[in-house]
């Protein structure tokens, strides 16, 4: 079983991970991506490793926003297990982020 992070590991694994916080004993981050396909691509590739790794988000979508929560529910809070799937789901992002709109030619 995984252990519950200490306080300086969390708050060193959380200076590691941009815009994430902890909220009510999580994990959490949200998500905006340009659109649903955007967002729902992104679920899916997390989706992907969660299950290769057995560990399973708290998460929600609205069409471009994606709310997750990761806590190790049998260790009672937040895990390394957590930040390991915090770390991976950035680097999907990335891959999924918006990008720049470039206006339309006239007369098209």
């Amino acid at each position: 079983m995984a252990s519950k992070l200490r306080p300086d590991a969390l708050k060193a694994s959380l200076a590691r991970l941009d815009g994430w916080s902890v909220k009510k004993g999580a994990l959490h981050k949200e998500y905006a991506f340009a659109s649903f396909v955007d967002a729902f691509g992104f679920m899916a590739s997390v989706a992907l490793c969660a299950e290769a790794a057995n560990h399973h988000p708290d998460w929600s979508n609205a069409y471009g926003a994606v709310r997750v929560d990761l806590s190790t529910h049998d260790a009672g809070g937040i895990t390394e297990k957590d930040v390991a799937l915090a770390t991976q789901m950035e680097r999907l992002a990335a891959r999924f982020a918006k990008k720049p709109t470039r206006p339309r030619a006239a007369g098209r």
